[in-house]
């Protein structure tokens, strides 16, 4: 068994899968591991497949409900390893919940189901006044009791924070946490400011060893790595390097990816390539799909997400749990249009290789 210190973040794309409910509200197991086949894609998808976050309504779920998608995605991206064990993507458990107690549990639970790693967002946890001493103390304790330790990601967004007057994690928290050897890494959902307050003190965290910073407001890579022309625009390249001090972000926690993970993996192959032309075009078949998410009757993503699903053939119910705002017609139809619209964009913009394929379109040639 490797050691913490042998295991280094997982750079690429990270799924944030939804988690599909039943019309009562109940977990559909098979059409969750149907969800995560998806997302891999045969390898031109995710390369960490996130359970029970953001996009999977973690905060509208009973903890029980959290534990099971834990575990059905963790079994299914260990069914993906390959004849010698080696696994091409892996399987991230969310375990934010409500209170510390049931954050820990989490935590337990993801270790014993065999997940490869753990997020945990501490100012979402109701009653938590010191995020640096719970991860310190208290998660330290929990790991150093098991056999099995697995590495922790923190998670900064404002969106779930539950202190609007504390929105993101101050770097000097994220310092201290870094000294851990299992604190890995941070994913961000935040505008670039917040963003690159992290990256610019990413030299002085885990200073033994790796810390990934993972963008979690995903169209924000096209202007992390957007390629400079010129010499005025090799000095601007040159002044953001040094701004970063050479700690670019190592992956991106895309949403929409549930719906179009093989041109999210194309995005961050091109942006991390700094193919500035080929960037533009994927990056407008992107843009389209958020246009369309937000035109269908206002911002409902992870309906929009779950609809796109339910239409390639991946899932059976696009049902949004409690308090998740819904996607009810004549929105539902006309982003189901819309949706339509982006494939034939993908299918004009991309090579067929990175054009998403699905039940209903196993050839990646809708028409």
């Amino acid at each position: 068994m490797r050691s913490l210190e042998d295991i280094r973040p997982r750079p690429g794309l990270s799924v944030p899968v939804v988690t599909v409910l039943s019309d009562d509200g109940e977990l559909a197991e098979e059409d969750q591991r149907a969800v995560v086949r998806h997302v891999f894609q045969d390898g031109y998808g995710a390369d960490i497949v996130f359970a029970a976050g953001t996009t999977g309504e973690w905060d509208k779920l009973s903890n029980g409900t959290r534990q099971q998608v834990i575990r059905v995605c963790t079994e299914e991206v260990q069914k993906l390893a390959n004849p010698q064990g080696a696994r091409p993507v892996e399987s991230w458990a969310g375990v934010t919940a409500h209170t510390p107690e049931e954050t820990l549990e989490n935590l337990d639970f993801a270790i014993a189901a065999g997940a490869d790693a753990a997020v945990l967002a501490p100012l979402s946890i109701r009653g938590l006044r010191d995020p640096v001493r719970f991860v310190t103390r208290d998660v330290a304790d929990l790991l150093d009791a098991r056999s099995r330790r697995i590495p922790v990601y923190l998670y900064d967004n404002a969106d779930i924070a539950v202190d609007p007057s504390v929105p993101h994690i101050r770097t000097k928290q994220v310092k201290a946490m870094s000294r851990l050897d299992f604190v890995r890494g941070i994913k961000v959902s935040a505008p670039r400011k917040v963003l690159g307050n992290y990256t610019k003190a990413a030299a002085s965290f885990r200073e033994r060893g790796d810390f990934g910073i993972y963008v979690g407001d995903a169209l924000q890579i096209f202007e992390i790595f957007r390629p400079r022309r010129g010499v005025l625009g090799t000095l601007s390249e040159h002044w953001q390097r040094y701004r970063l001090r050479g700690s670019l972000p190592i992956g991106v926690v895309a949403g929409p990816a549930n719906a179009m993970p093989r041109e999210w993996a194309r995005a961050w192959q091109l942006c991390r390539a700094g193919d500035g032309e080929r960037m533009e075009r994927v990056r407008g078949v992107l843009e389209s799909f958020r246009s369309g998410t937000r035109s269908a009757g206002g911002k409902r993503s992870i309906a929009c997400l779950k609809r796109a699903l339910l239409n390639q053939g991946v899932i059976r119910s696009d049902a949004v749990a409690a308090g998740t705002p819904a996607l009810a017609r004549p929105d539902a139809e006309r982003f189901d249009e819309v949706f339509e619209q982006v494939h034939a964009e993908a299918r004009a913009q991309l090579v067929p290789t990175w054009v998403t394929r699905s039940p209903a379109d196993p050839a990646g040639e809708r028409s």
